[in-house]
């Protein structure tokens, strides 16, 4: 039976940005608020907009997010008729190649969107932090007779130029689009969000494949094409949070974003819908000692804070020793800060033990990266 639409999140890429953290996994299987990982914003929002099939295209140390996904069952994909794959670059008879762009990755697994006939497309990137569900995106697609709908949000002209920029008329119909242009004339981005009618999408794909010339990517090449060829492309206008954590800063802000005392209109609030879901760690309660002081932090199911913790993030089984301070830091699973240690401004990696009395980064306003868990050293922006 042929589906409405069929999600399909790309999520193979290194994040060379996050320095450690992503030396051995990929970045949207990089630890984010305590308690979640970055993948699970994109798999919750596709789950709660009720659609129930779901492509993750995996590439860069794959094994830790194939692992984690599993069937799907923590977003409830795993129901009747529904499902959540994971989908790796594979040798066919045309060779065995990694996947080229976000266009080719998509190319390589049309036999998958075949198989389900959907009418519609959704592509969504892995690696950014939003709640939302794609309905009325959806339906804008539909009711425009669009080839592609783009989801867009105005950024500063100032960052423009990190963005796919576009250009619209008086009813929101795209007239131009350029990839990260040096000078941008406009600063409403692409937030990496299409909405395909798969008909045209796959005409698409099949040109752009036999294309040696292409960079076999959505922003560079799919778009412009369709743009060059009078199909229909429009703007869905994006209101609320969202975030690209691709750097060590960004990160950090993205979780210090979260505490009680910075959230605005916009912040993302875990109690409402649309849930976020993820995988439950089956931790024991935390537990707060009689020693321990915490202003305006979060803290995970399974630490144990004998000492003082303030404006920080602190993930399940994450233990700070008495006399220990955490300040507006983000510590990821794992983590252990002994006695009289201090801890100021940083991301501290998994499994990392900081030792009794060092001291990290007191007094300064960078964002410091420390990743002890696995054999590494310190990395700094």
């Amino acid at each position: 039976m042929s589906k409405q639409c069929v999600a399909m999140i790309l999520a193979g890429g290194k994040g060379t940005r996050l320095q450690a953290l992503t030396k051995k996994i990929a970045k949207p299987a990089v630890y984010f608020g305590g308690k979640y990982r970055i993948i699970d914003f994109s798999l919750s929002n596709v789950a709660n907009s009720g659609i129930d099939t779901c492509g993750v295209l995996i590439q860069y140390e794959s094994i830790a997010l194939n692992n984690y996904i599993g069937n799907g069952e923590k977003w409830g994909f795993n129901g009747v008729g529904g499902k959540c794959l994971c989908l790796s670059p594979r040798q066919t008879e045309e060779g065995a190649n990694w996947y080229k762009g976000t266009a080719d990755a998509i190319y390589q697994n049309i036999d998958f969107l075949d198989d389900e006939d959907p009418e519609y497309v959704l592509i969504l990137s892995g690696d950014h932090i939003y709640k939302t569900v794609y309905n009325d995106m959806l339906e804008l697609h539909i009711k425009s007779g669009a080839s592609c709908t783009i989801s867009v949000l105005e950024v500063p002209l100032a960052e423009a130029s990190r963005f796919g920029i576009l250009e619209v008329d008086n009813n929101d119909v795209i007239t131009k689009f350029v990839e990260k242009p040096k000078v941008p004339k406009s600063n409403l981005a692409s937030m990496g969000v299409y909405i395909f009618t798969y008909k045209e999408l796959r005409k698409a794909l099949l040109l752009d494949a036999k294309d040696e010339d292409s960079s076999h990517d959505f922003g560079k090449n799919i778009i412009p094409y369709l743009l060059d060829n009078n199909k229909k492309v429009v703007a869905y206008r994006f209101s609320g949070y969202w975030r690209d954590v691709g750097t060590l800063n960004s990160l950090h802000q993205a979780n210090m974003e979260l505490l009680p005392s910075n959230r605005n209109s916009d912040t993302i609030r875990f109690g409402e819908f649309p849930q976020i879901y993820s995988e439950d760690t089956h931790s024991l309660p935390q537990f707060i000692s009689k020693s321990a002081v915490i202003k305006n932090s979060l803290i995970n199911q399974g630490a144990k804070i004998y000492g003082e913790v303030n404006s920080s993030v602190i993930s399940n089984e994450v233990y700070i020793a008495k006399g220990a301070k955490v300040i507006n830091s983000v510590l990821m699973p794992g983590v252990n800060v002994l006695e009289d240690a201090y801890v100021n401004n940083a991301i501290i990696g998994p499994k990392t033990t900081i030792k009794k009395g060092e001291i990290i980064n007191k007094d300064n306003e960078d964002v410091i990266l420390i990743d002890y868990g696995r054999g590494l050293t310190k990395w700094r922006m």
